[in-house]
């Protein structure tokens, strides 16, 4: 049989907009993932946008402390950041690198600007971990930006294409591209996407595949883009906005509108664990006694 299908293109939940906080040492960010939003978002715990050219908004960066249970994934637009923990690691960040580290049983690390001027720019994803795997052995890695592969999406998707829209594939796959951080499923069974798109003009515009199951966000932090129903409705993201997106569909798709700049956006899903989540500061665990007992381990010094 030579039927083909449409696939079908999730809509827009509702638009979040980011809390302006501070962390670390006074660090000032927005936080756009918060914790009301964690169960919506299983198995993602919190995204936070760091971006100022003030070196008093970063200067003192984040000393000294702990995590359990979860993976922090940072991923550096401008600037320079330099990580340590007590496992032994310790690596630069730059401009359009990857740290993906899996805090595990536990660990104590520091990220440190290593700049006193200019602009300071990225985001930071916590990834929660399935019960199972809470305990594991810590684990790091640094990914420079020219081990992040891209691939440049076909001019004519869309509706009014008017060049291919450069996708940097962090973790997962995009367009036949495999990412930095690709691991099988049956392994890492959240399955993360993490791509960061580039629009180069207005009306650039893409698809992505998304499994149906699998909760996804966007986040615009340049520019508009908009996401397109199988309507042919397009419903604006403006920057600094994230858009949840309905788990009916397993297609995305993205255009760019007009603006002063290239828009760009990253596009976010995970496979849910659909497990209890506890979380206290820097632990996230399934269970109260499971989060008194990483406070108990941290005060004892069993976190490095």
């Amino acid at each position: 049989m030579n039927a083909t299908t449409t696939p079908a293109l999730r809509q827009v939940e509702r638009l979040v907009t980011g809390q302006p906080t501070s962390d670390g040492a006074g660090v000032k960010l927005t936080r756009v993932l918060t914790q009301d939003l964690q169960r919506r978002l299983d198995p993602f715990l919190m995204l936070d946008n760091f971006a100022s050219d003030n070196p008093d908004d970063y200067g003192a960066g984040f000393p000294n402390h702990p995590h359990r249970g979860f993976e922090t994934v940072t991923y550096m637009i401008a600037g320079r950041m330099r990580h340590k923990d007590s496992g032994g690691h310790e690596g630069l960040l730059q401009n359009g690198g990857v740290q993906w580290m899996t805090a595990g049983f536990g660990l104590i690390h520091s990220e440190m600007p290593e700049q006193e001027e200019g602009v300071m720019e990225g985001f930071q994803l916590w990834l929660n971990l399935p019960g199972k795997d809470k305990l594991c052995k810590p684990w790091y890695r640094d990914i420079q930006s020219e081990n992040i592969p891209e691939v440049t999406t076909p001019v004519g998707e869309g509706d009014d294409p008017r060049g291919g829209v450069l996708v940097r594939v962090i973790s997962g796959s995009s367009h036949g591209m495999e990412g930095a951080m690709h691991r099988p499923a049956a392994q890492y069974p959240t399955d993360p996407l993490y791509l960061d798109l580039q629009f180069p003009v207005q009306g650039a515009s893409m698809t992505q595949s998304v499994p149906q199951a699998h909760n996804a966000f966007i986040y615009v932090y340049r520019g508009t883009v908009h996401v397109v129903d199988s309507e042919g409705k397009a419903t604006p993201v403006p920057r600094n906005r994230m858009a949840i997106l309905k788990n009916a569909g397993d297609t995305v798709m993205l255009q760019s509108e007009s603006s002063d700049e290239p828009a760009r956006a990253l596009l976010i899903a995970g496979r849910p664990l659909n497990e209890p989540i506890a979380q206290y500061g820097p632990f996230v665990m399934n269970t109260r006694d499971e989060l008194m007992t990483a406070v108990e381990d941290y005060q004892a010094g069993k976190m490095g």
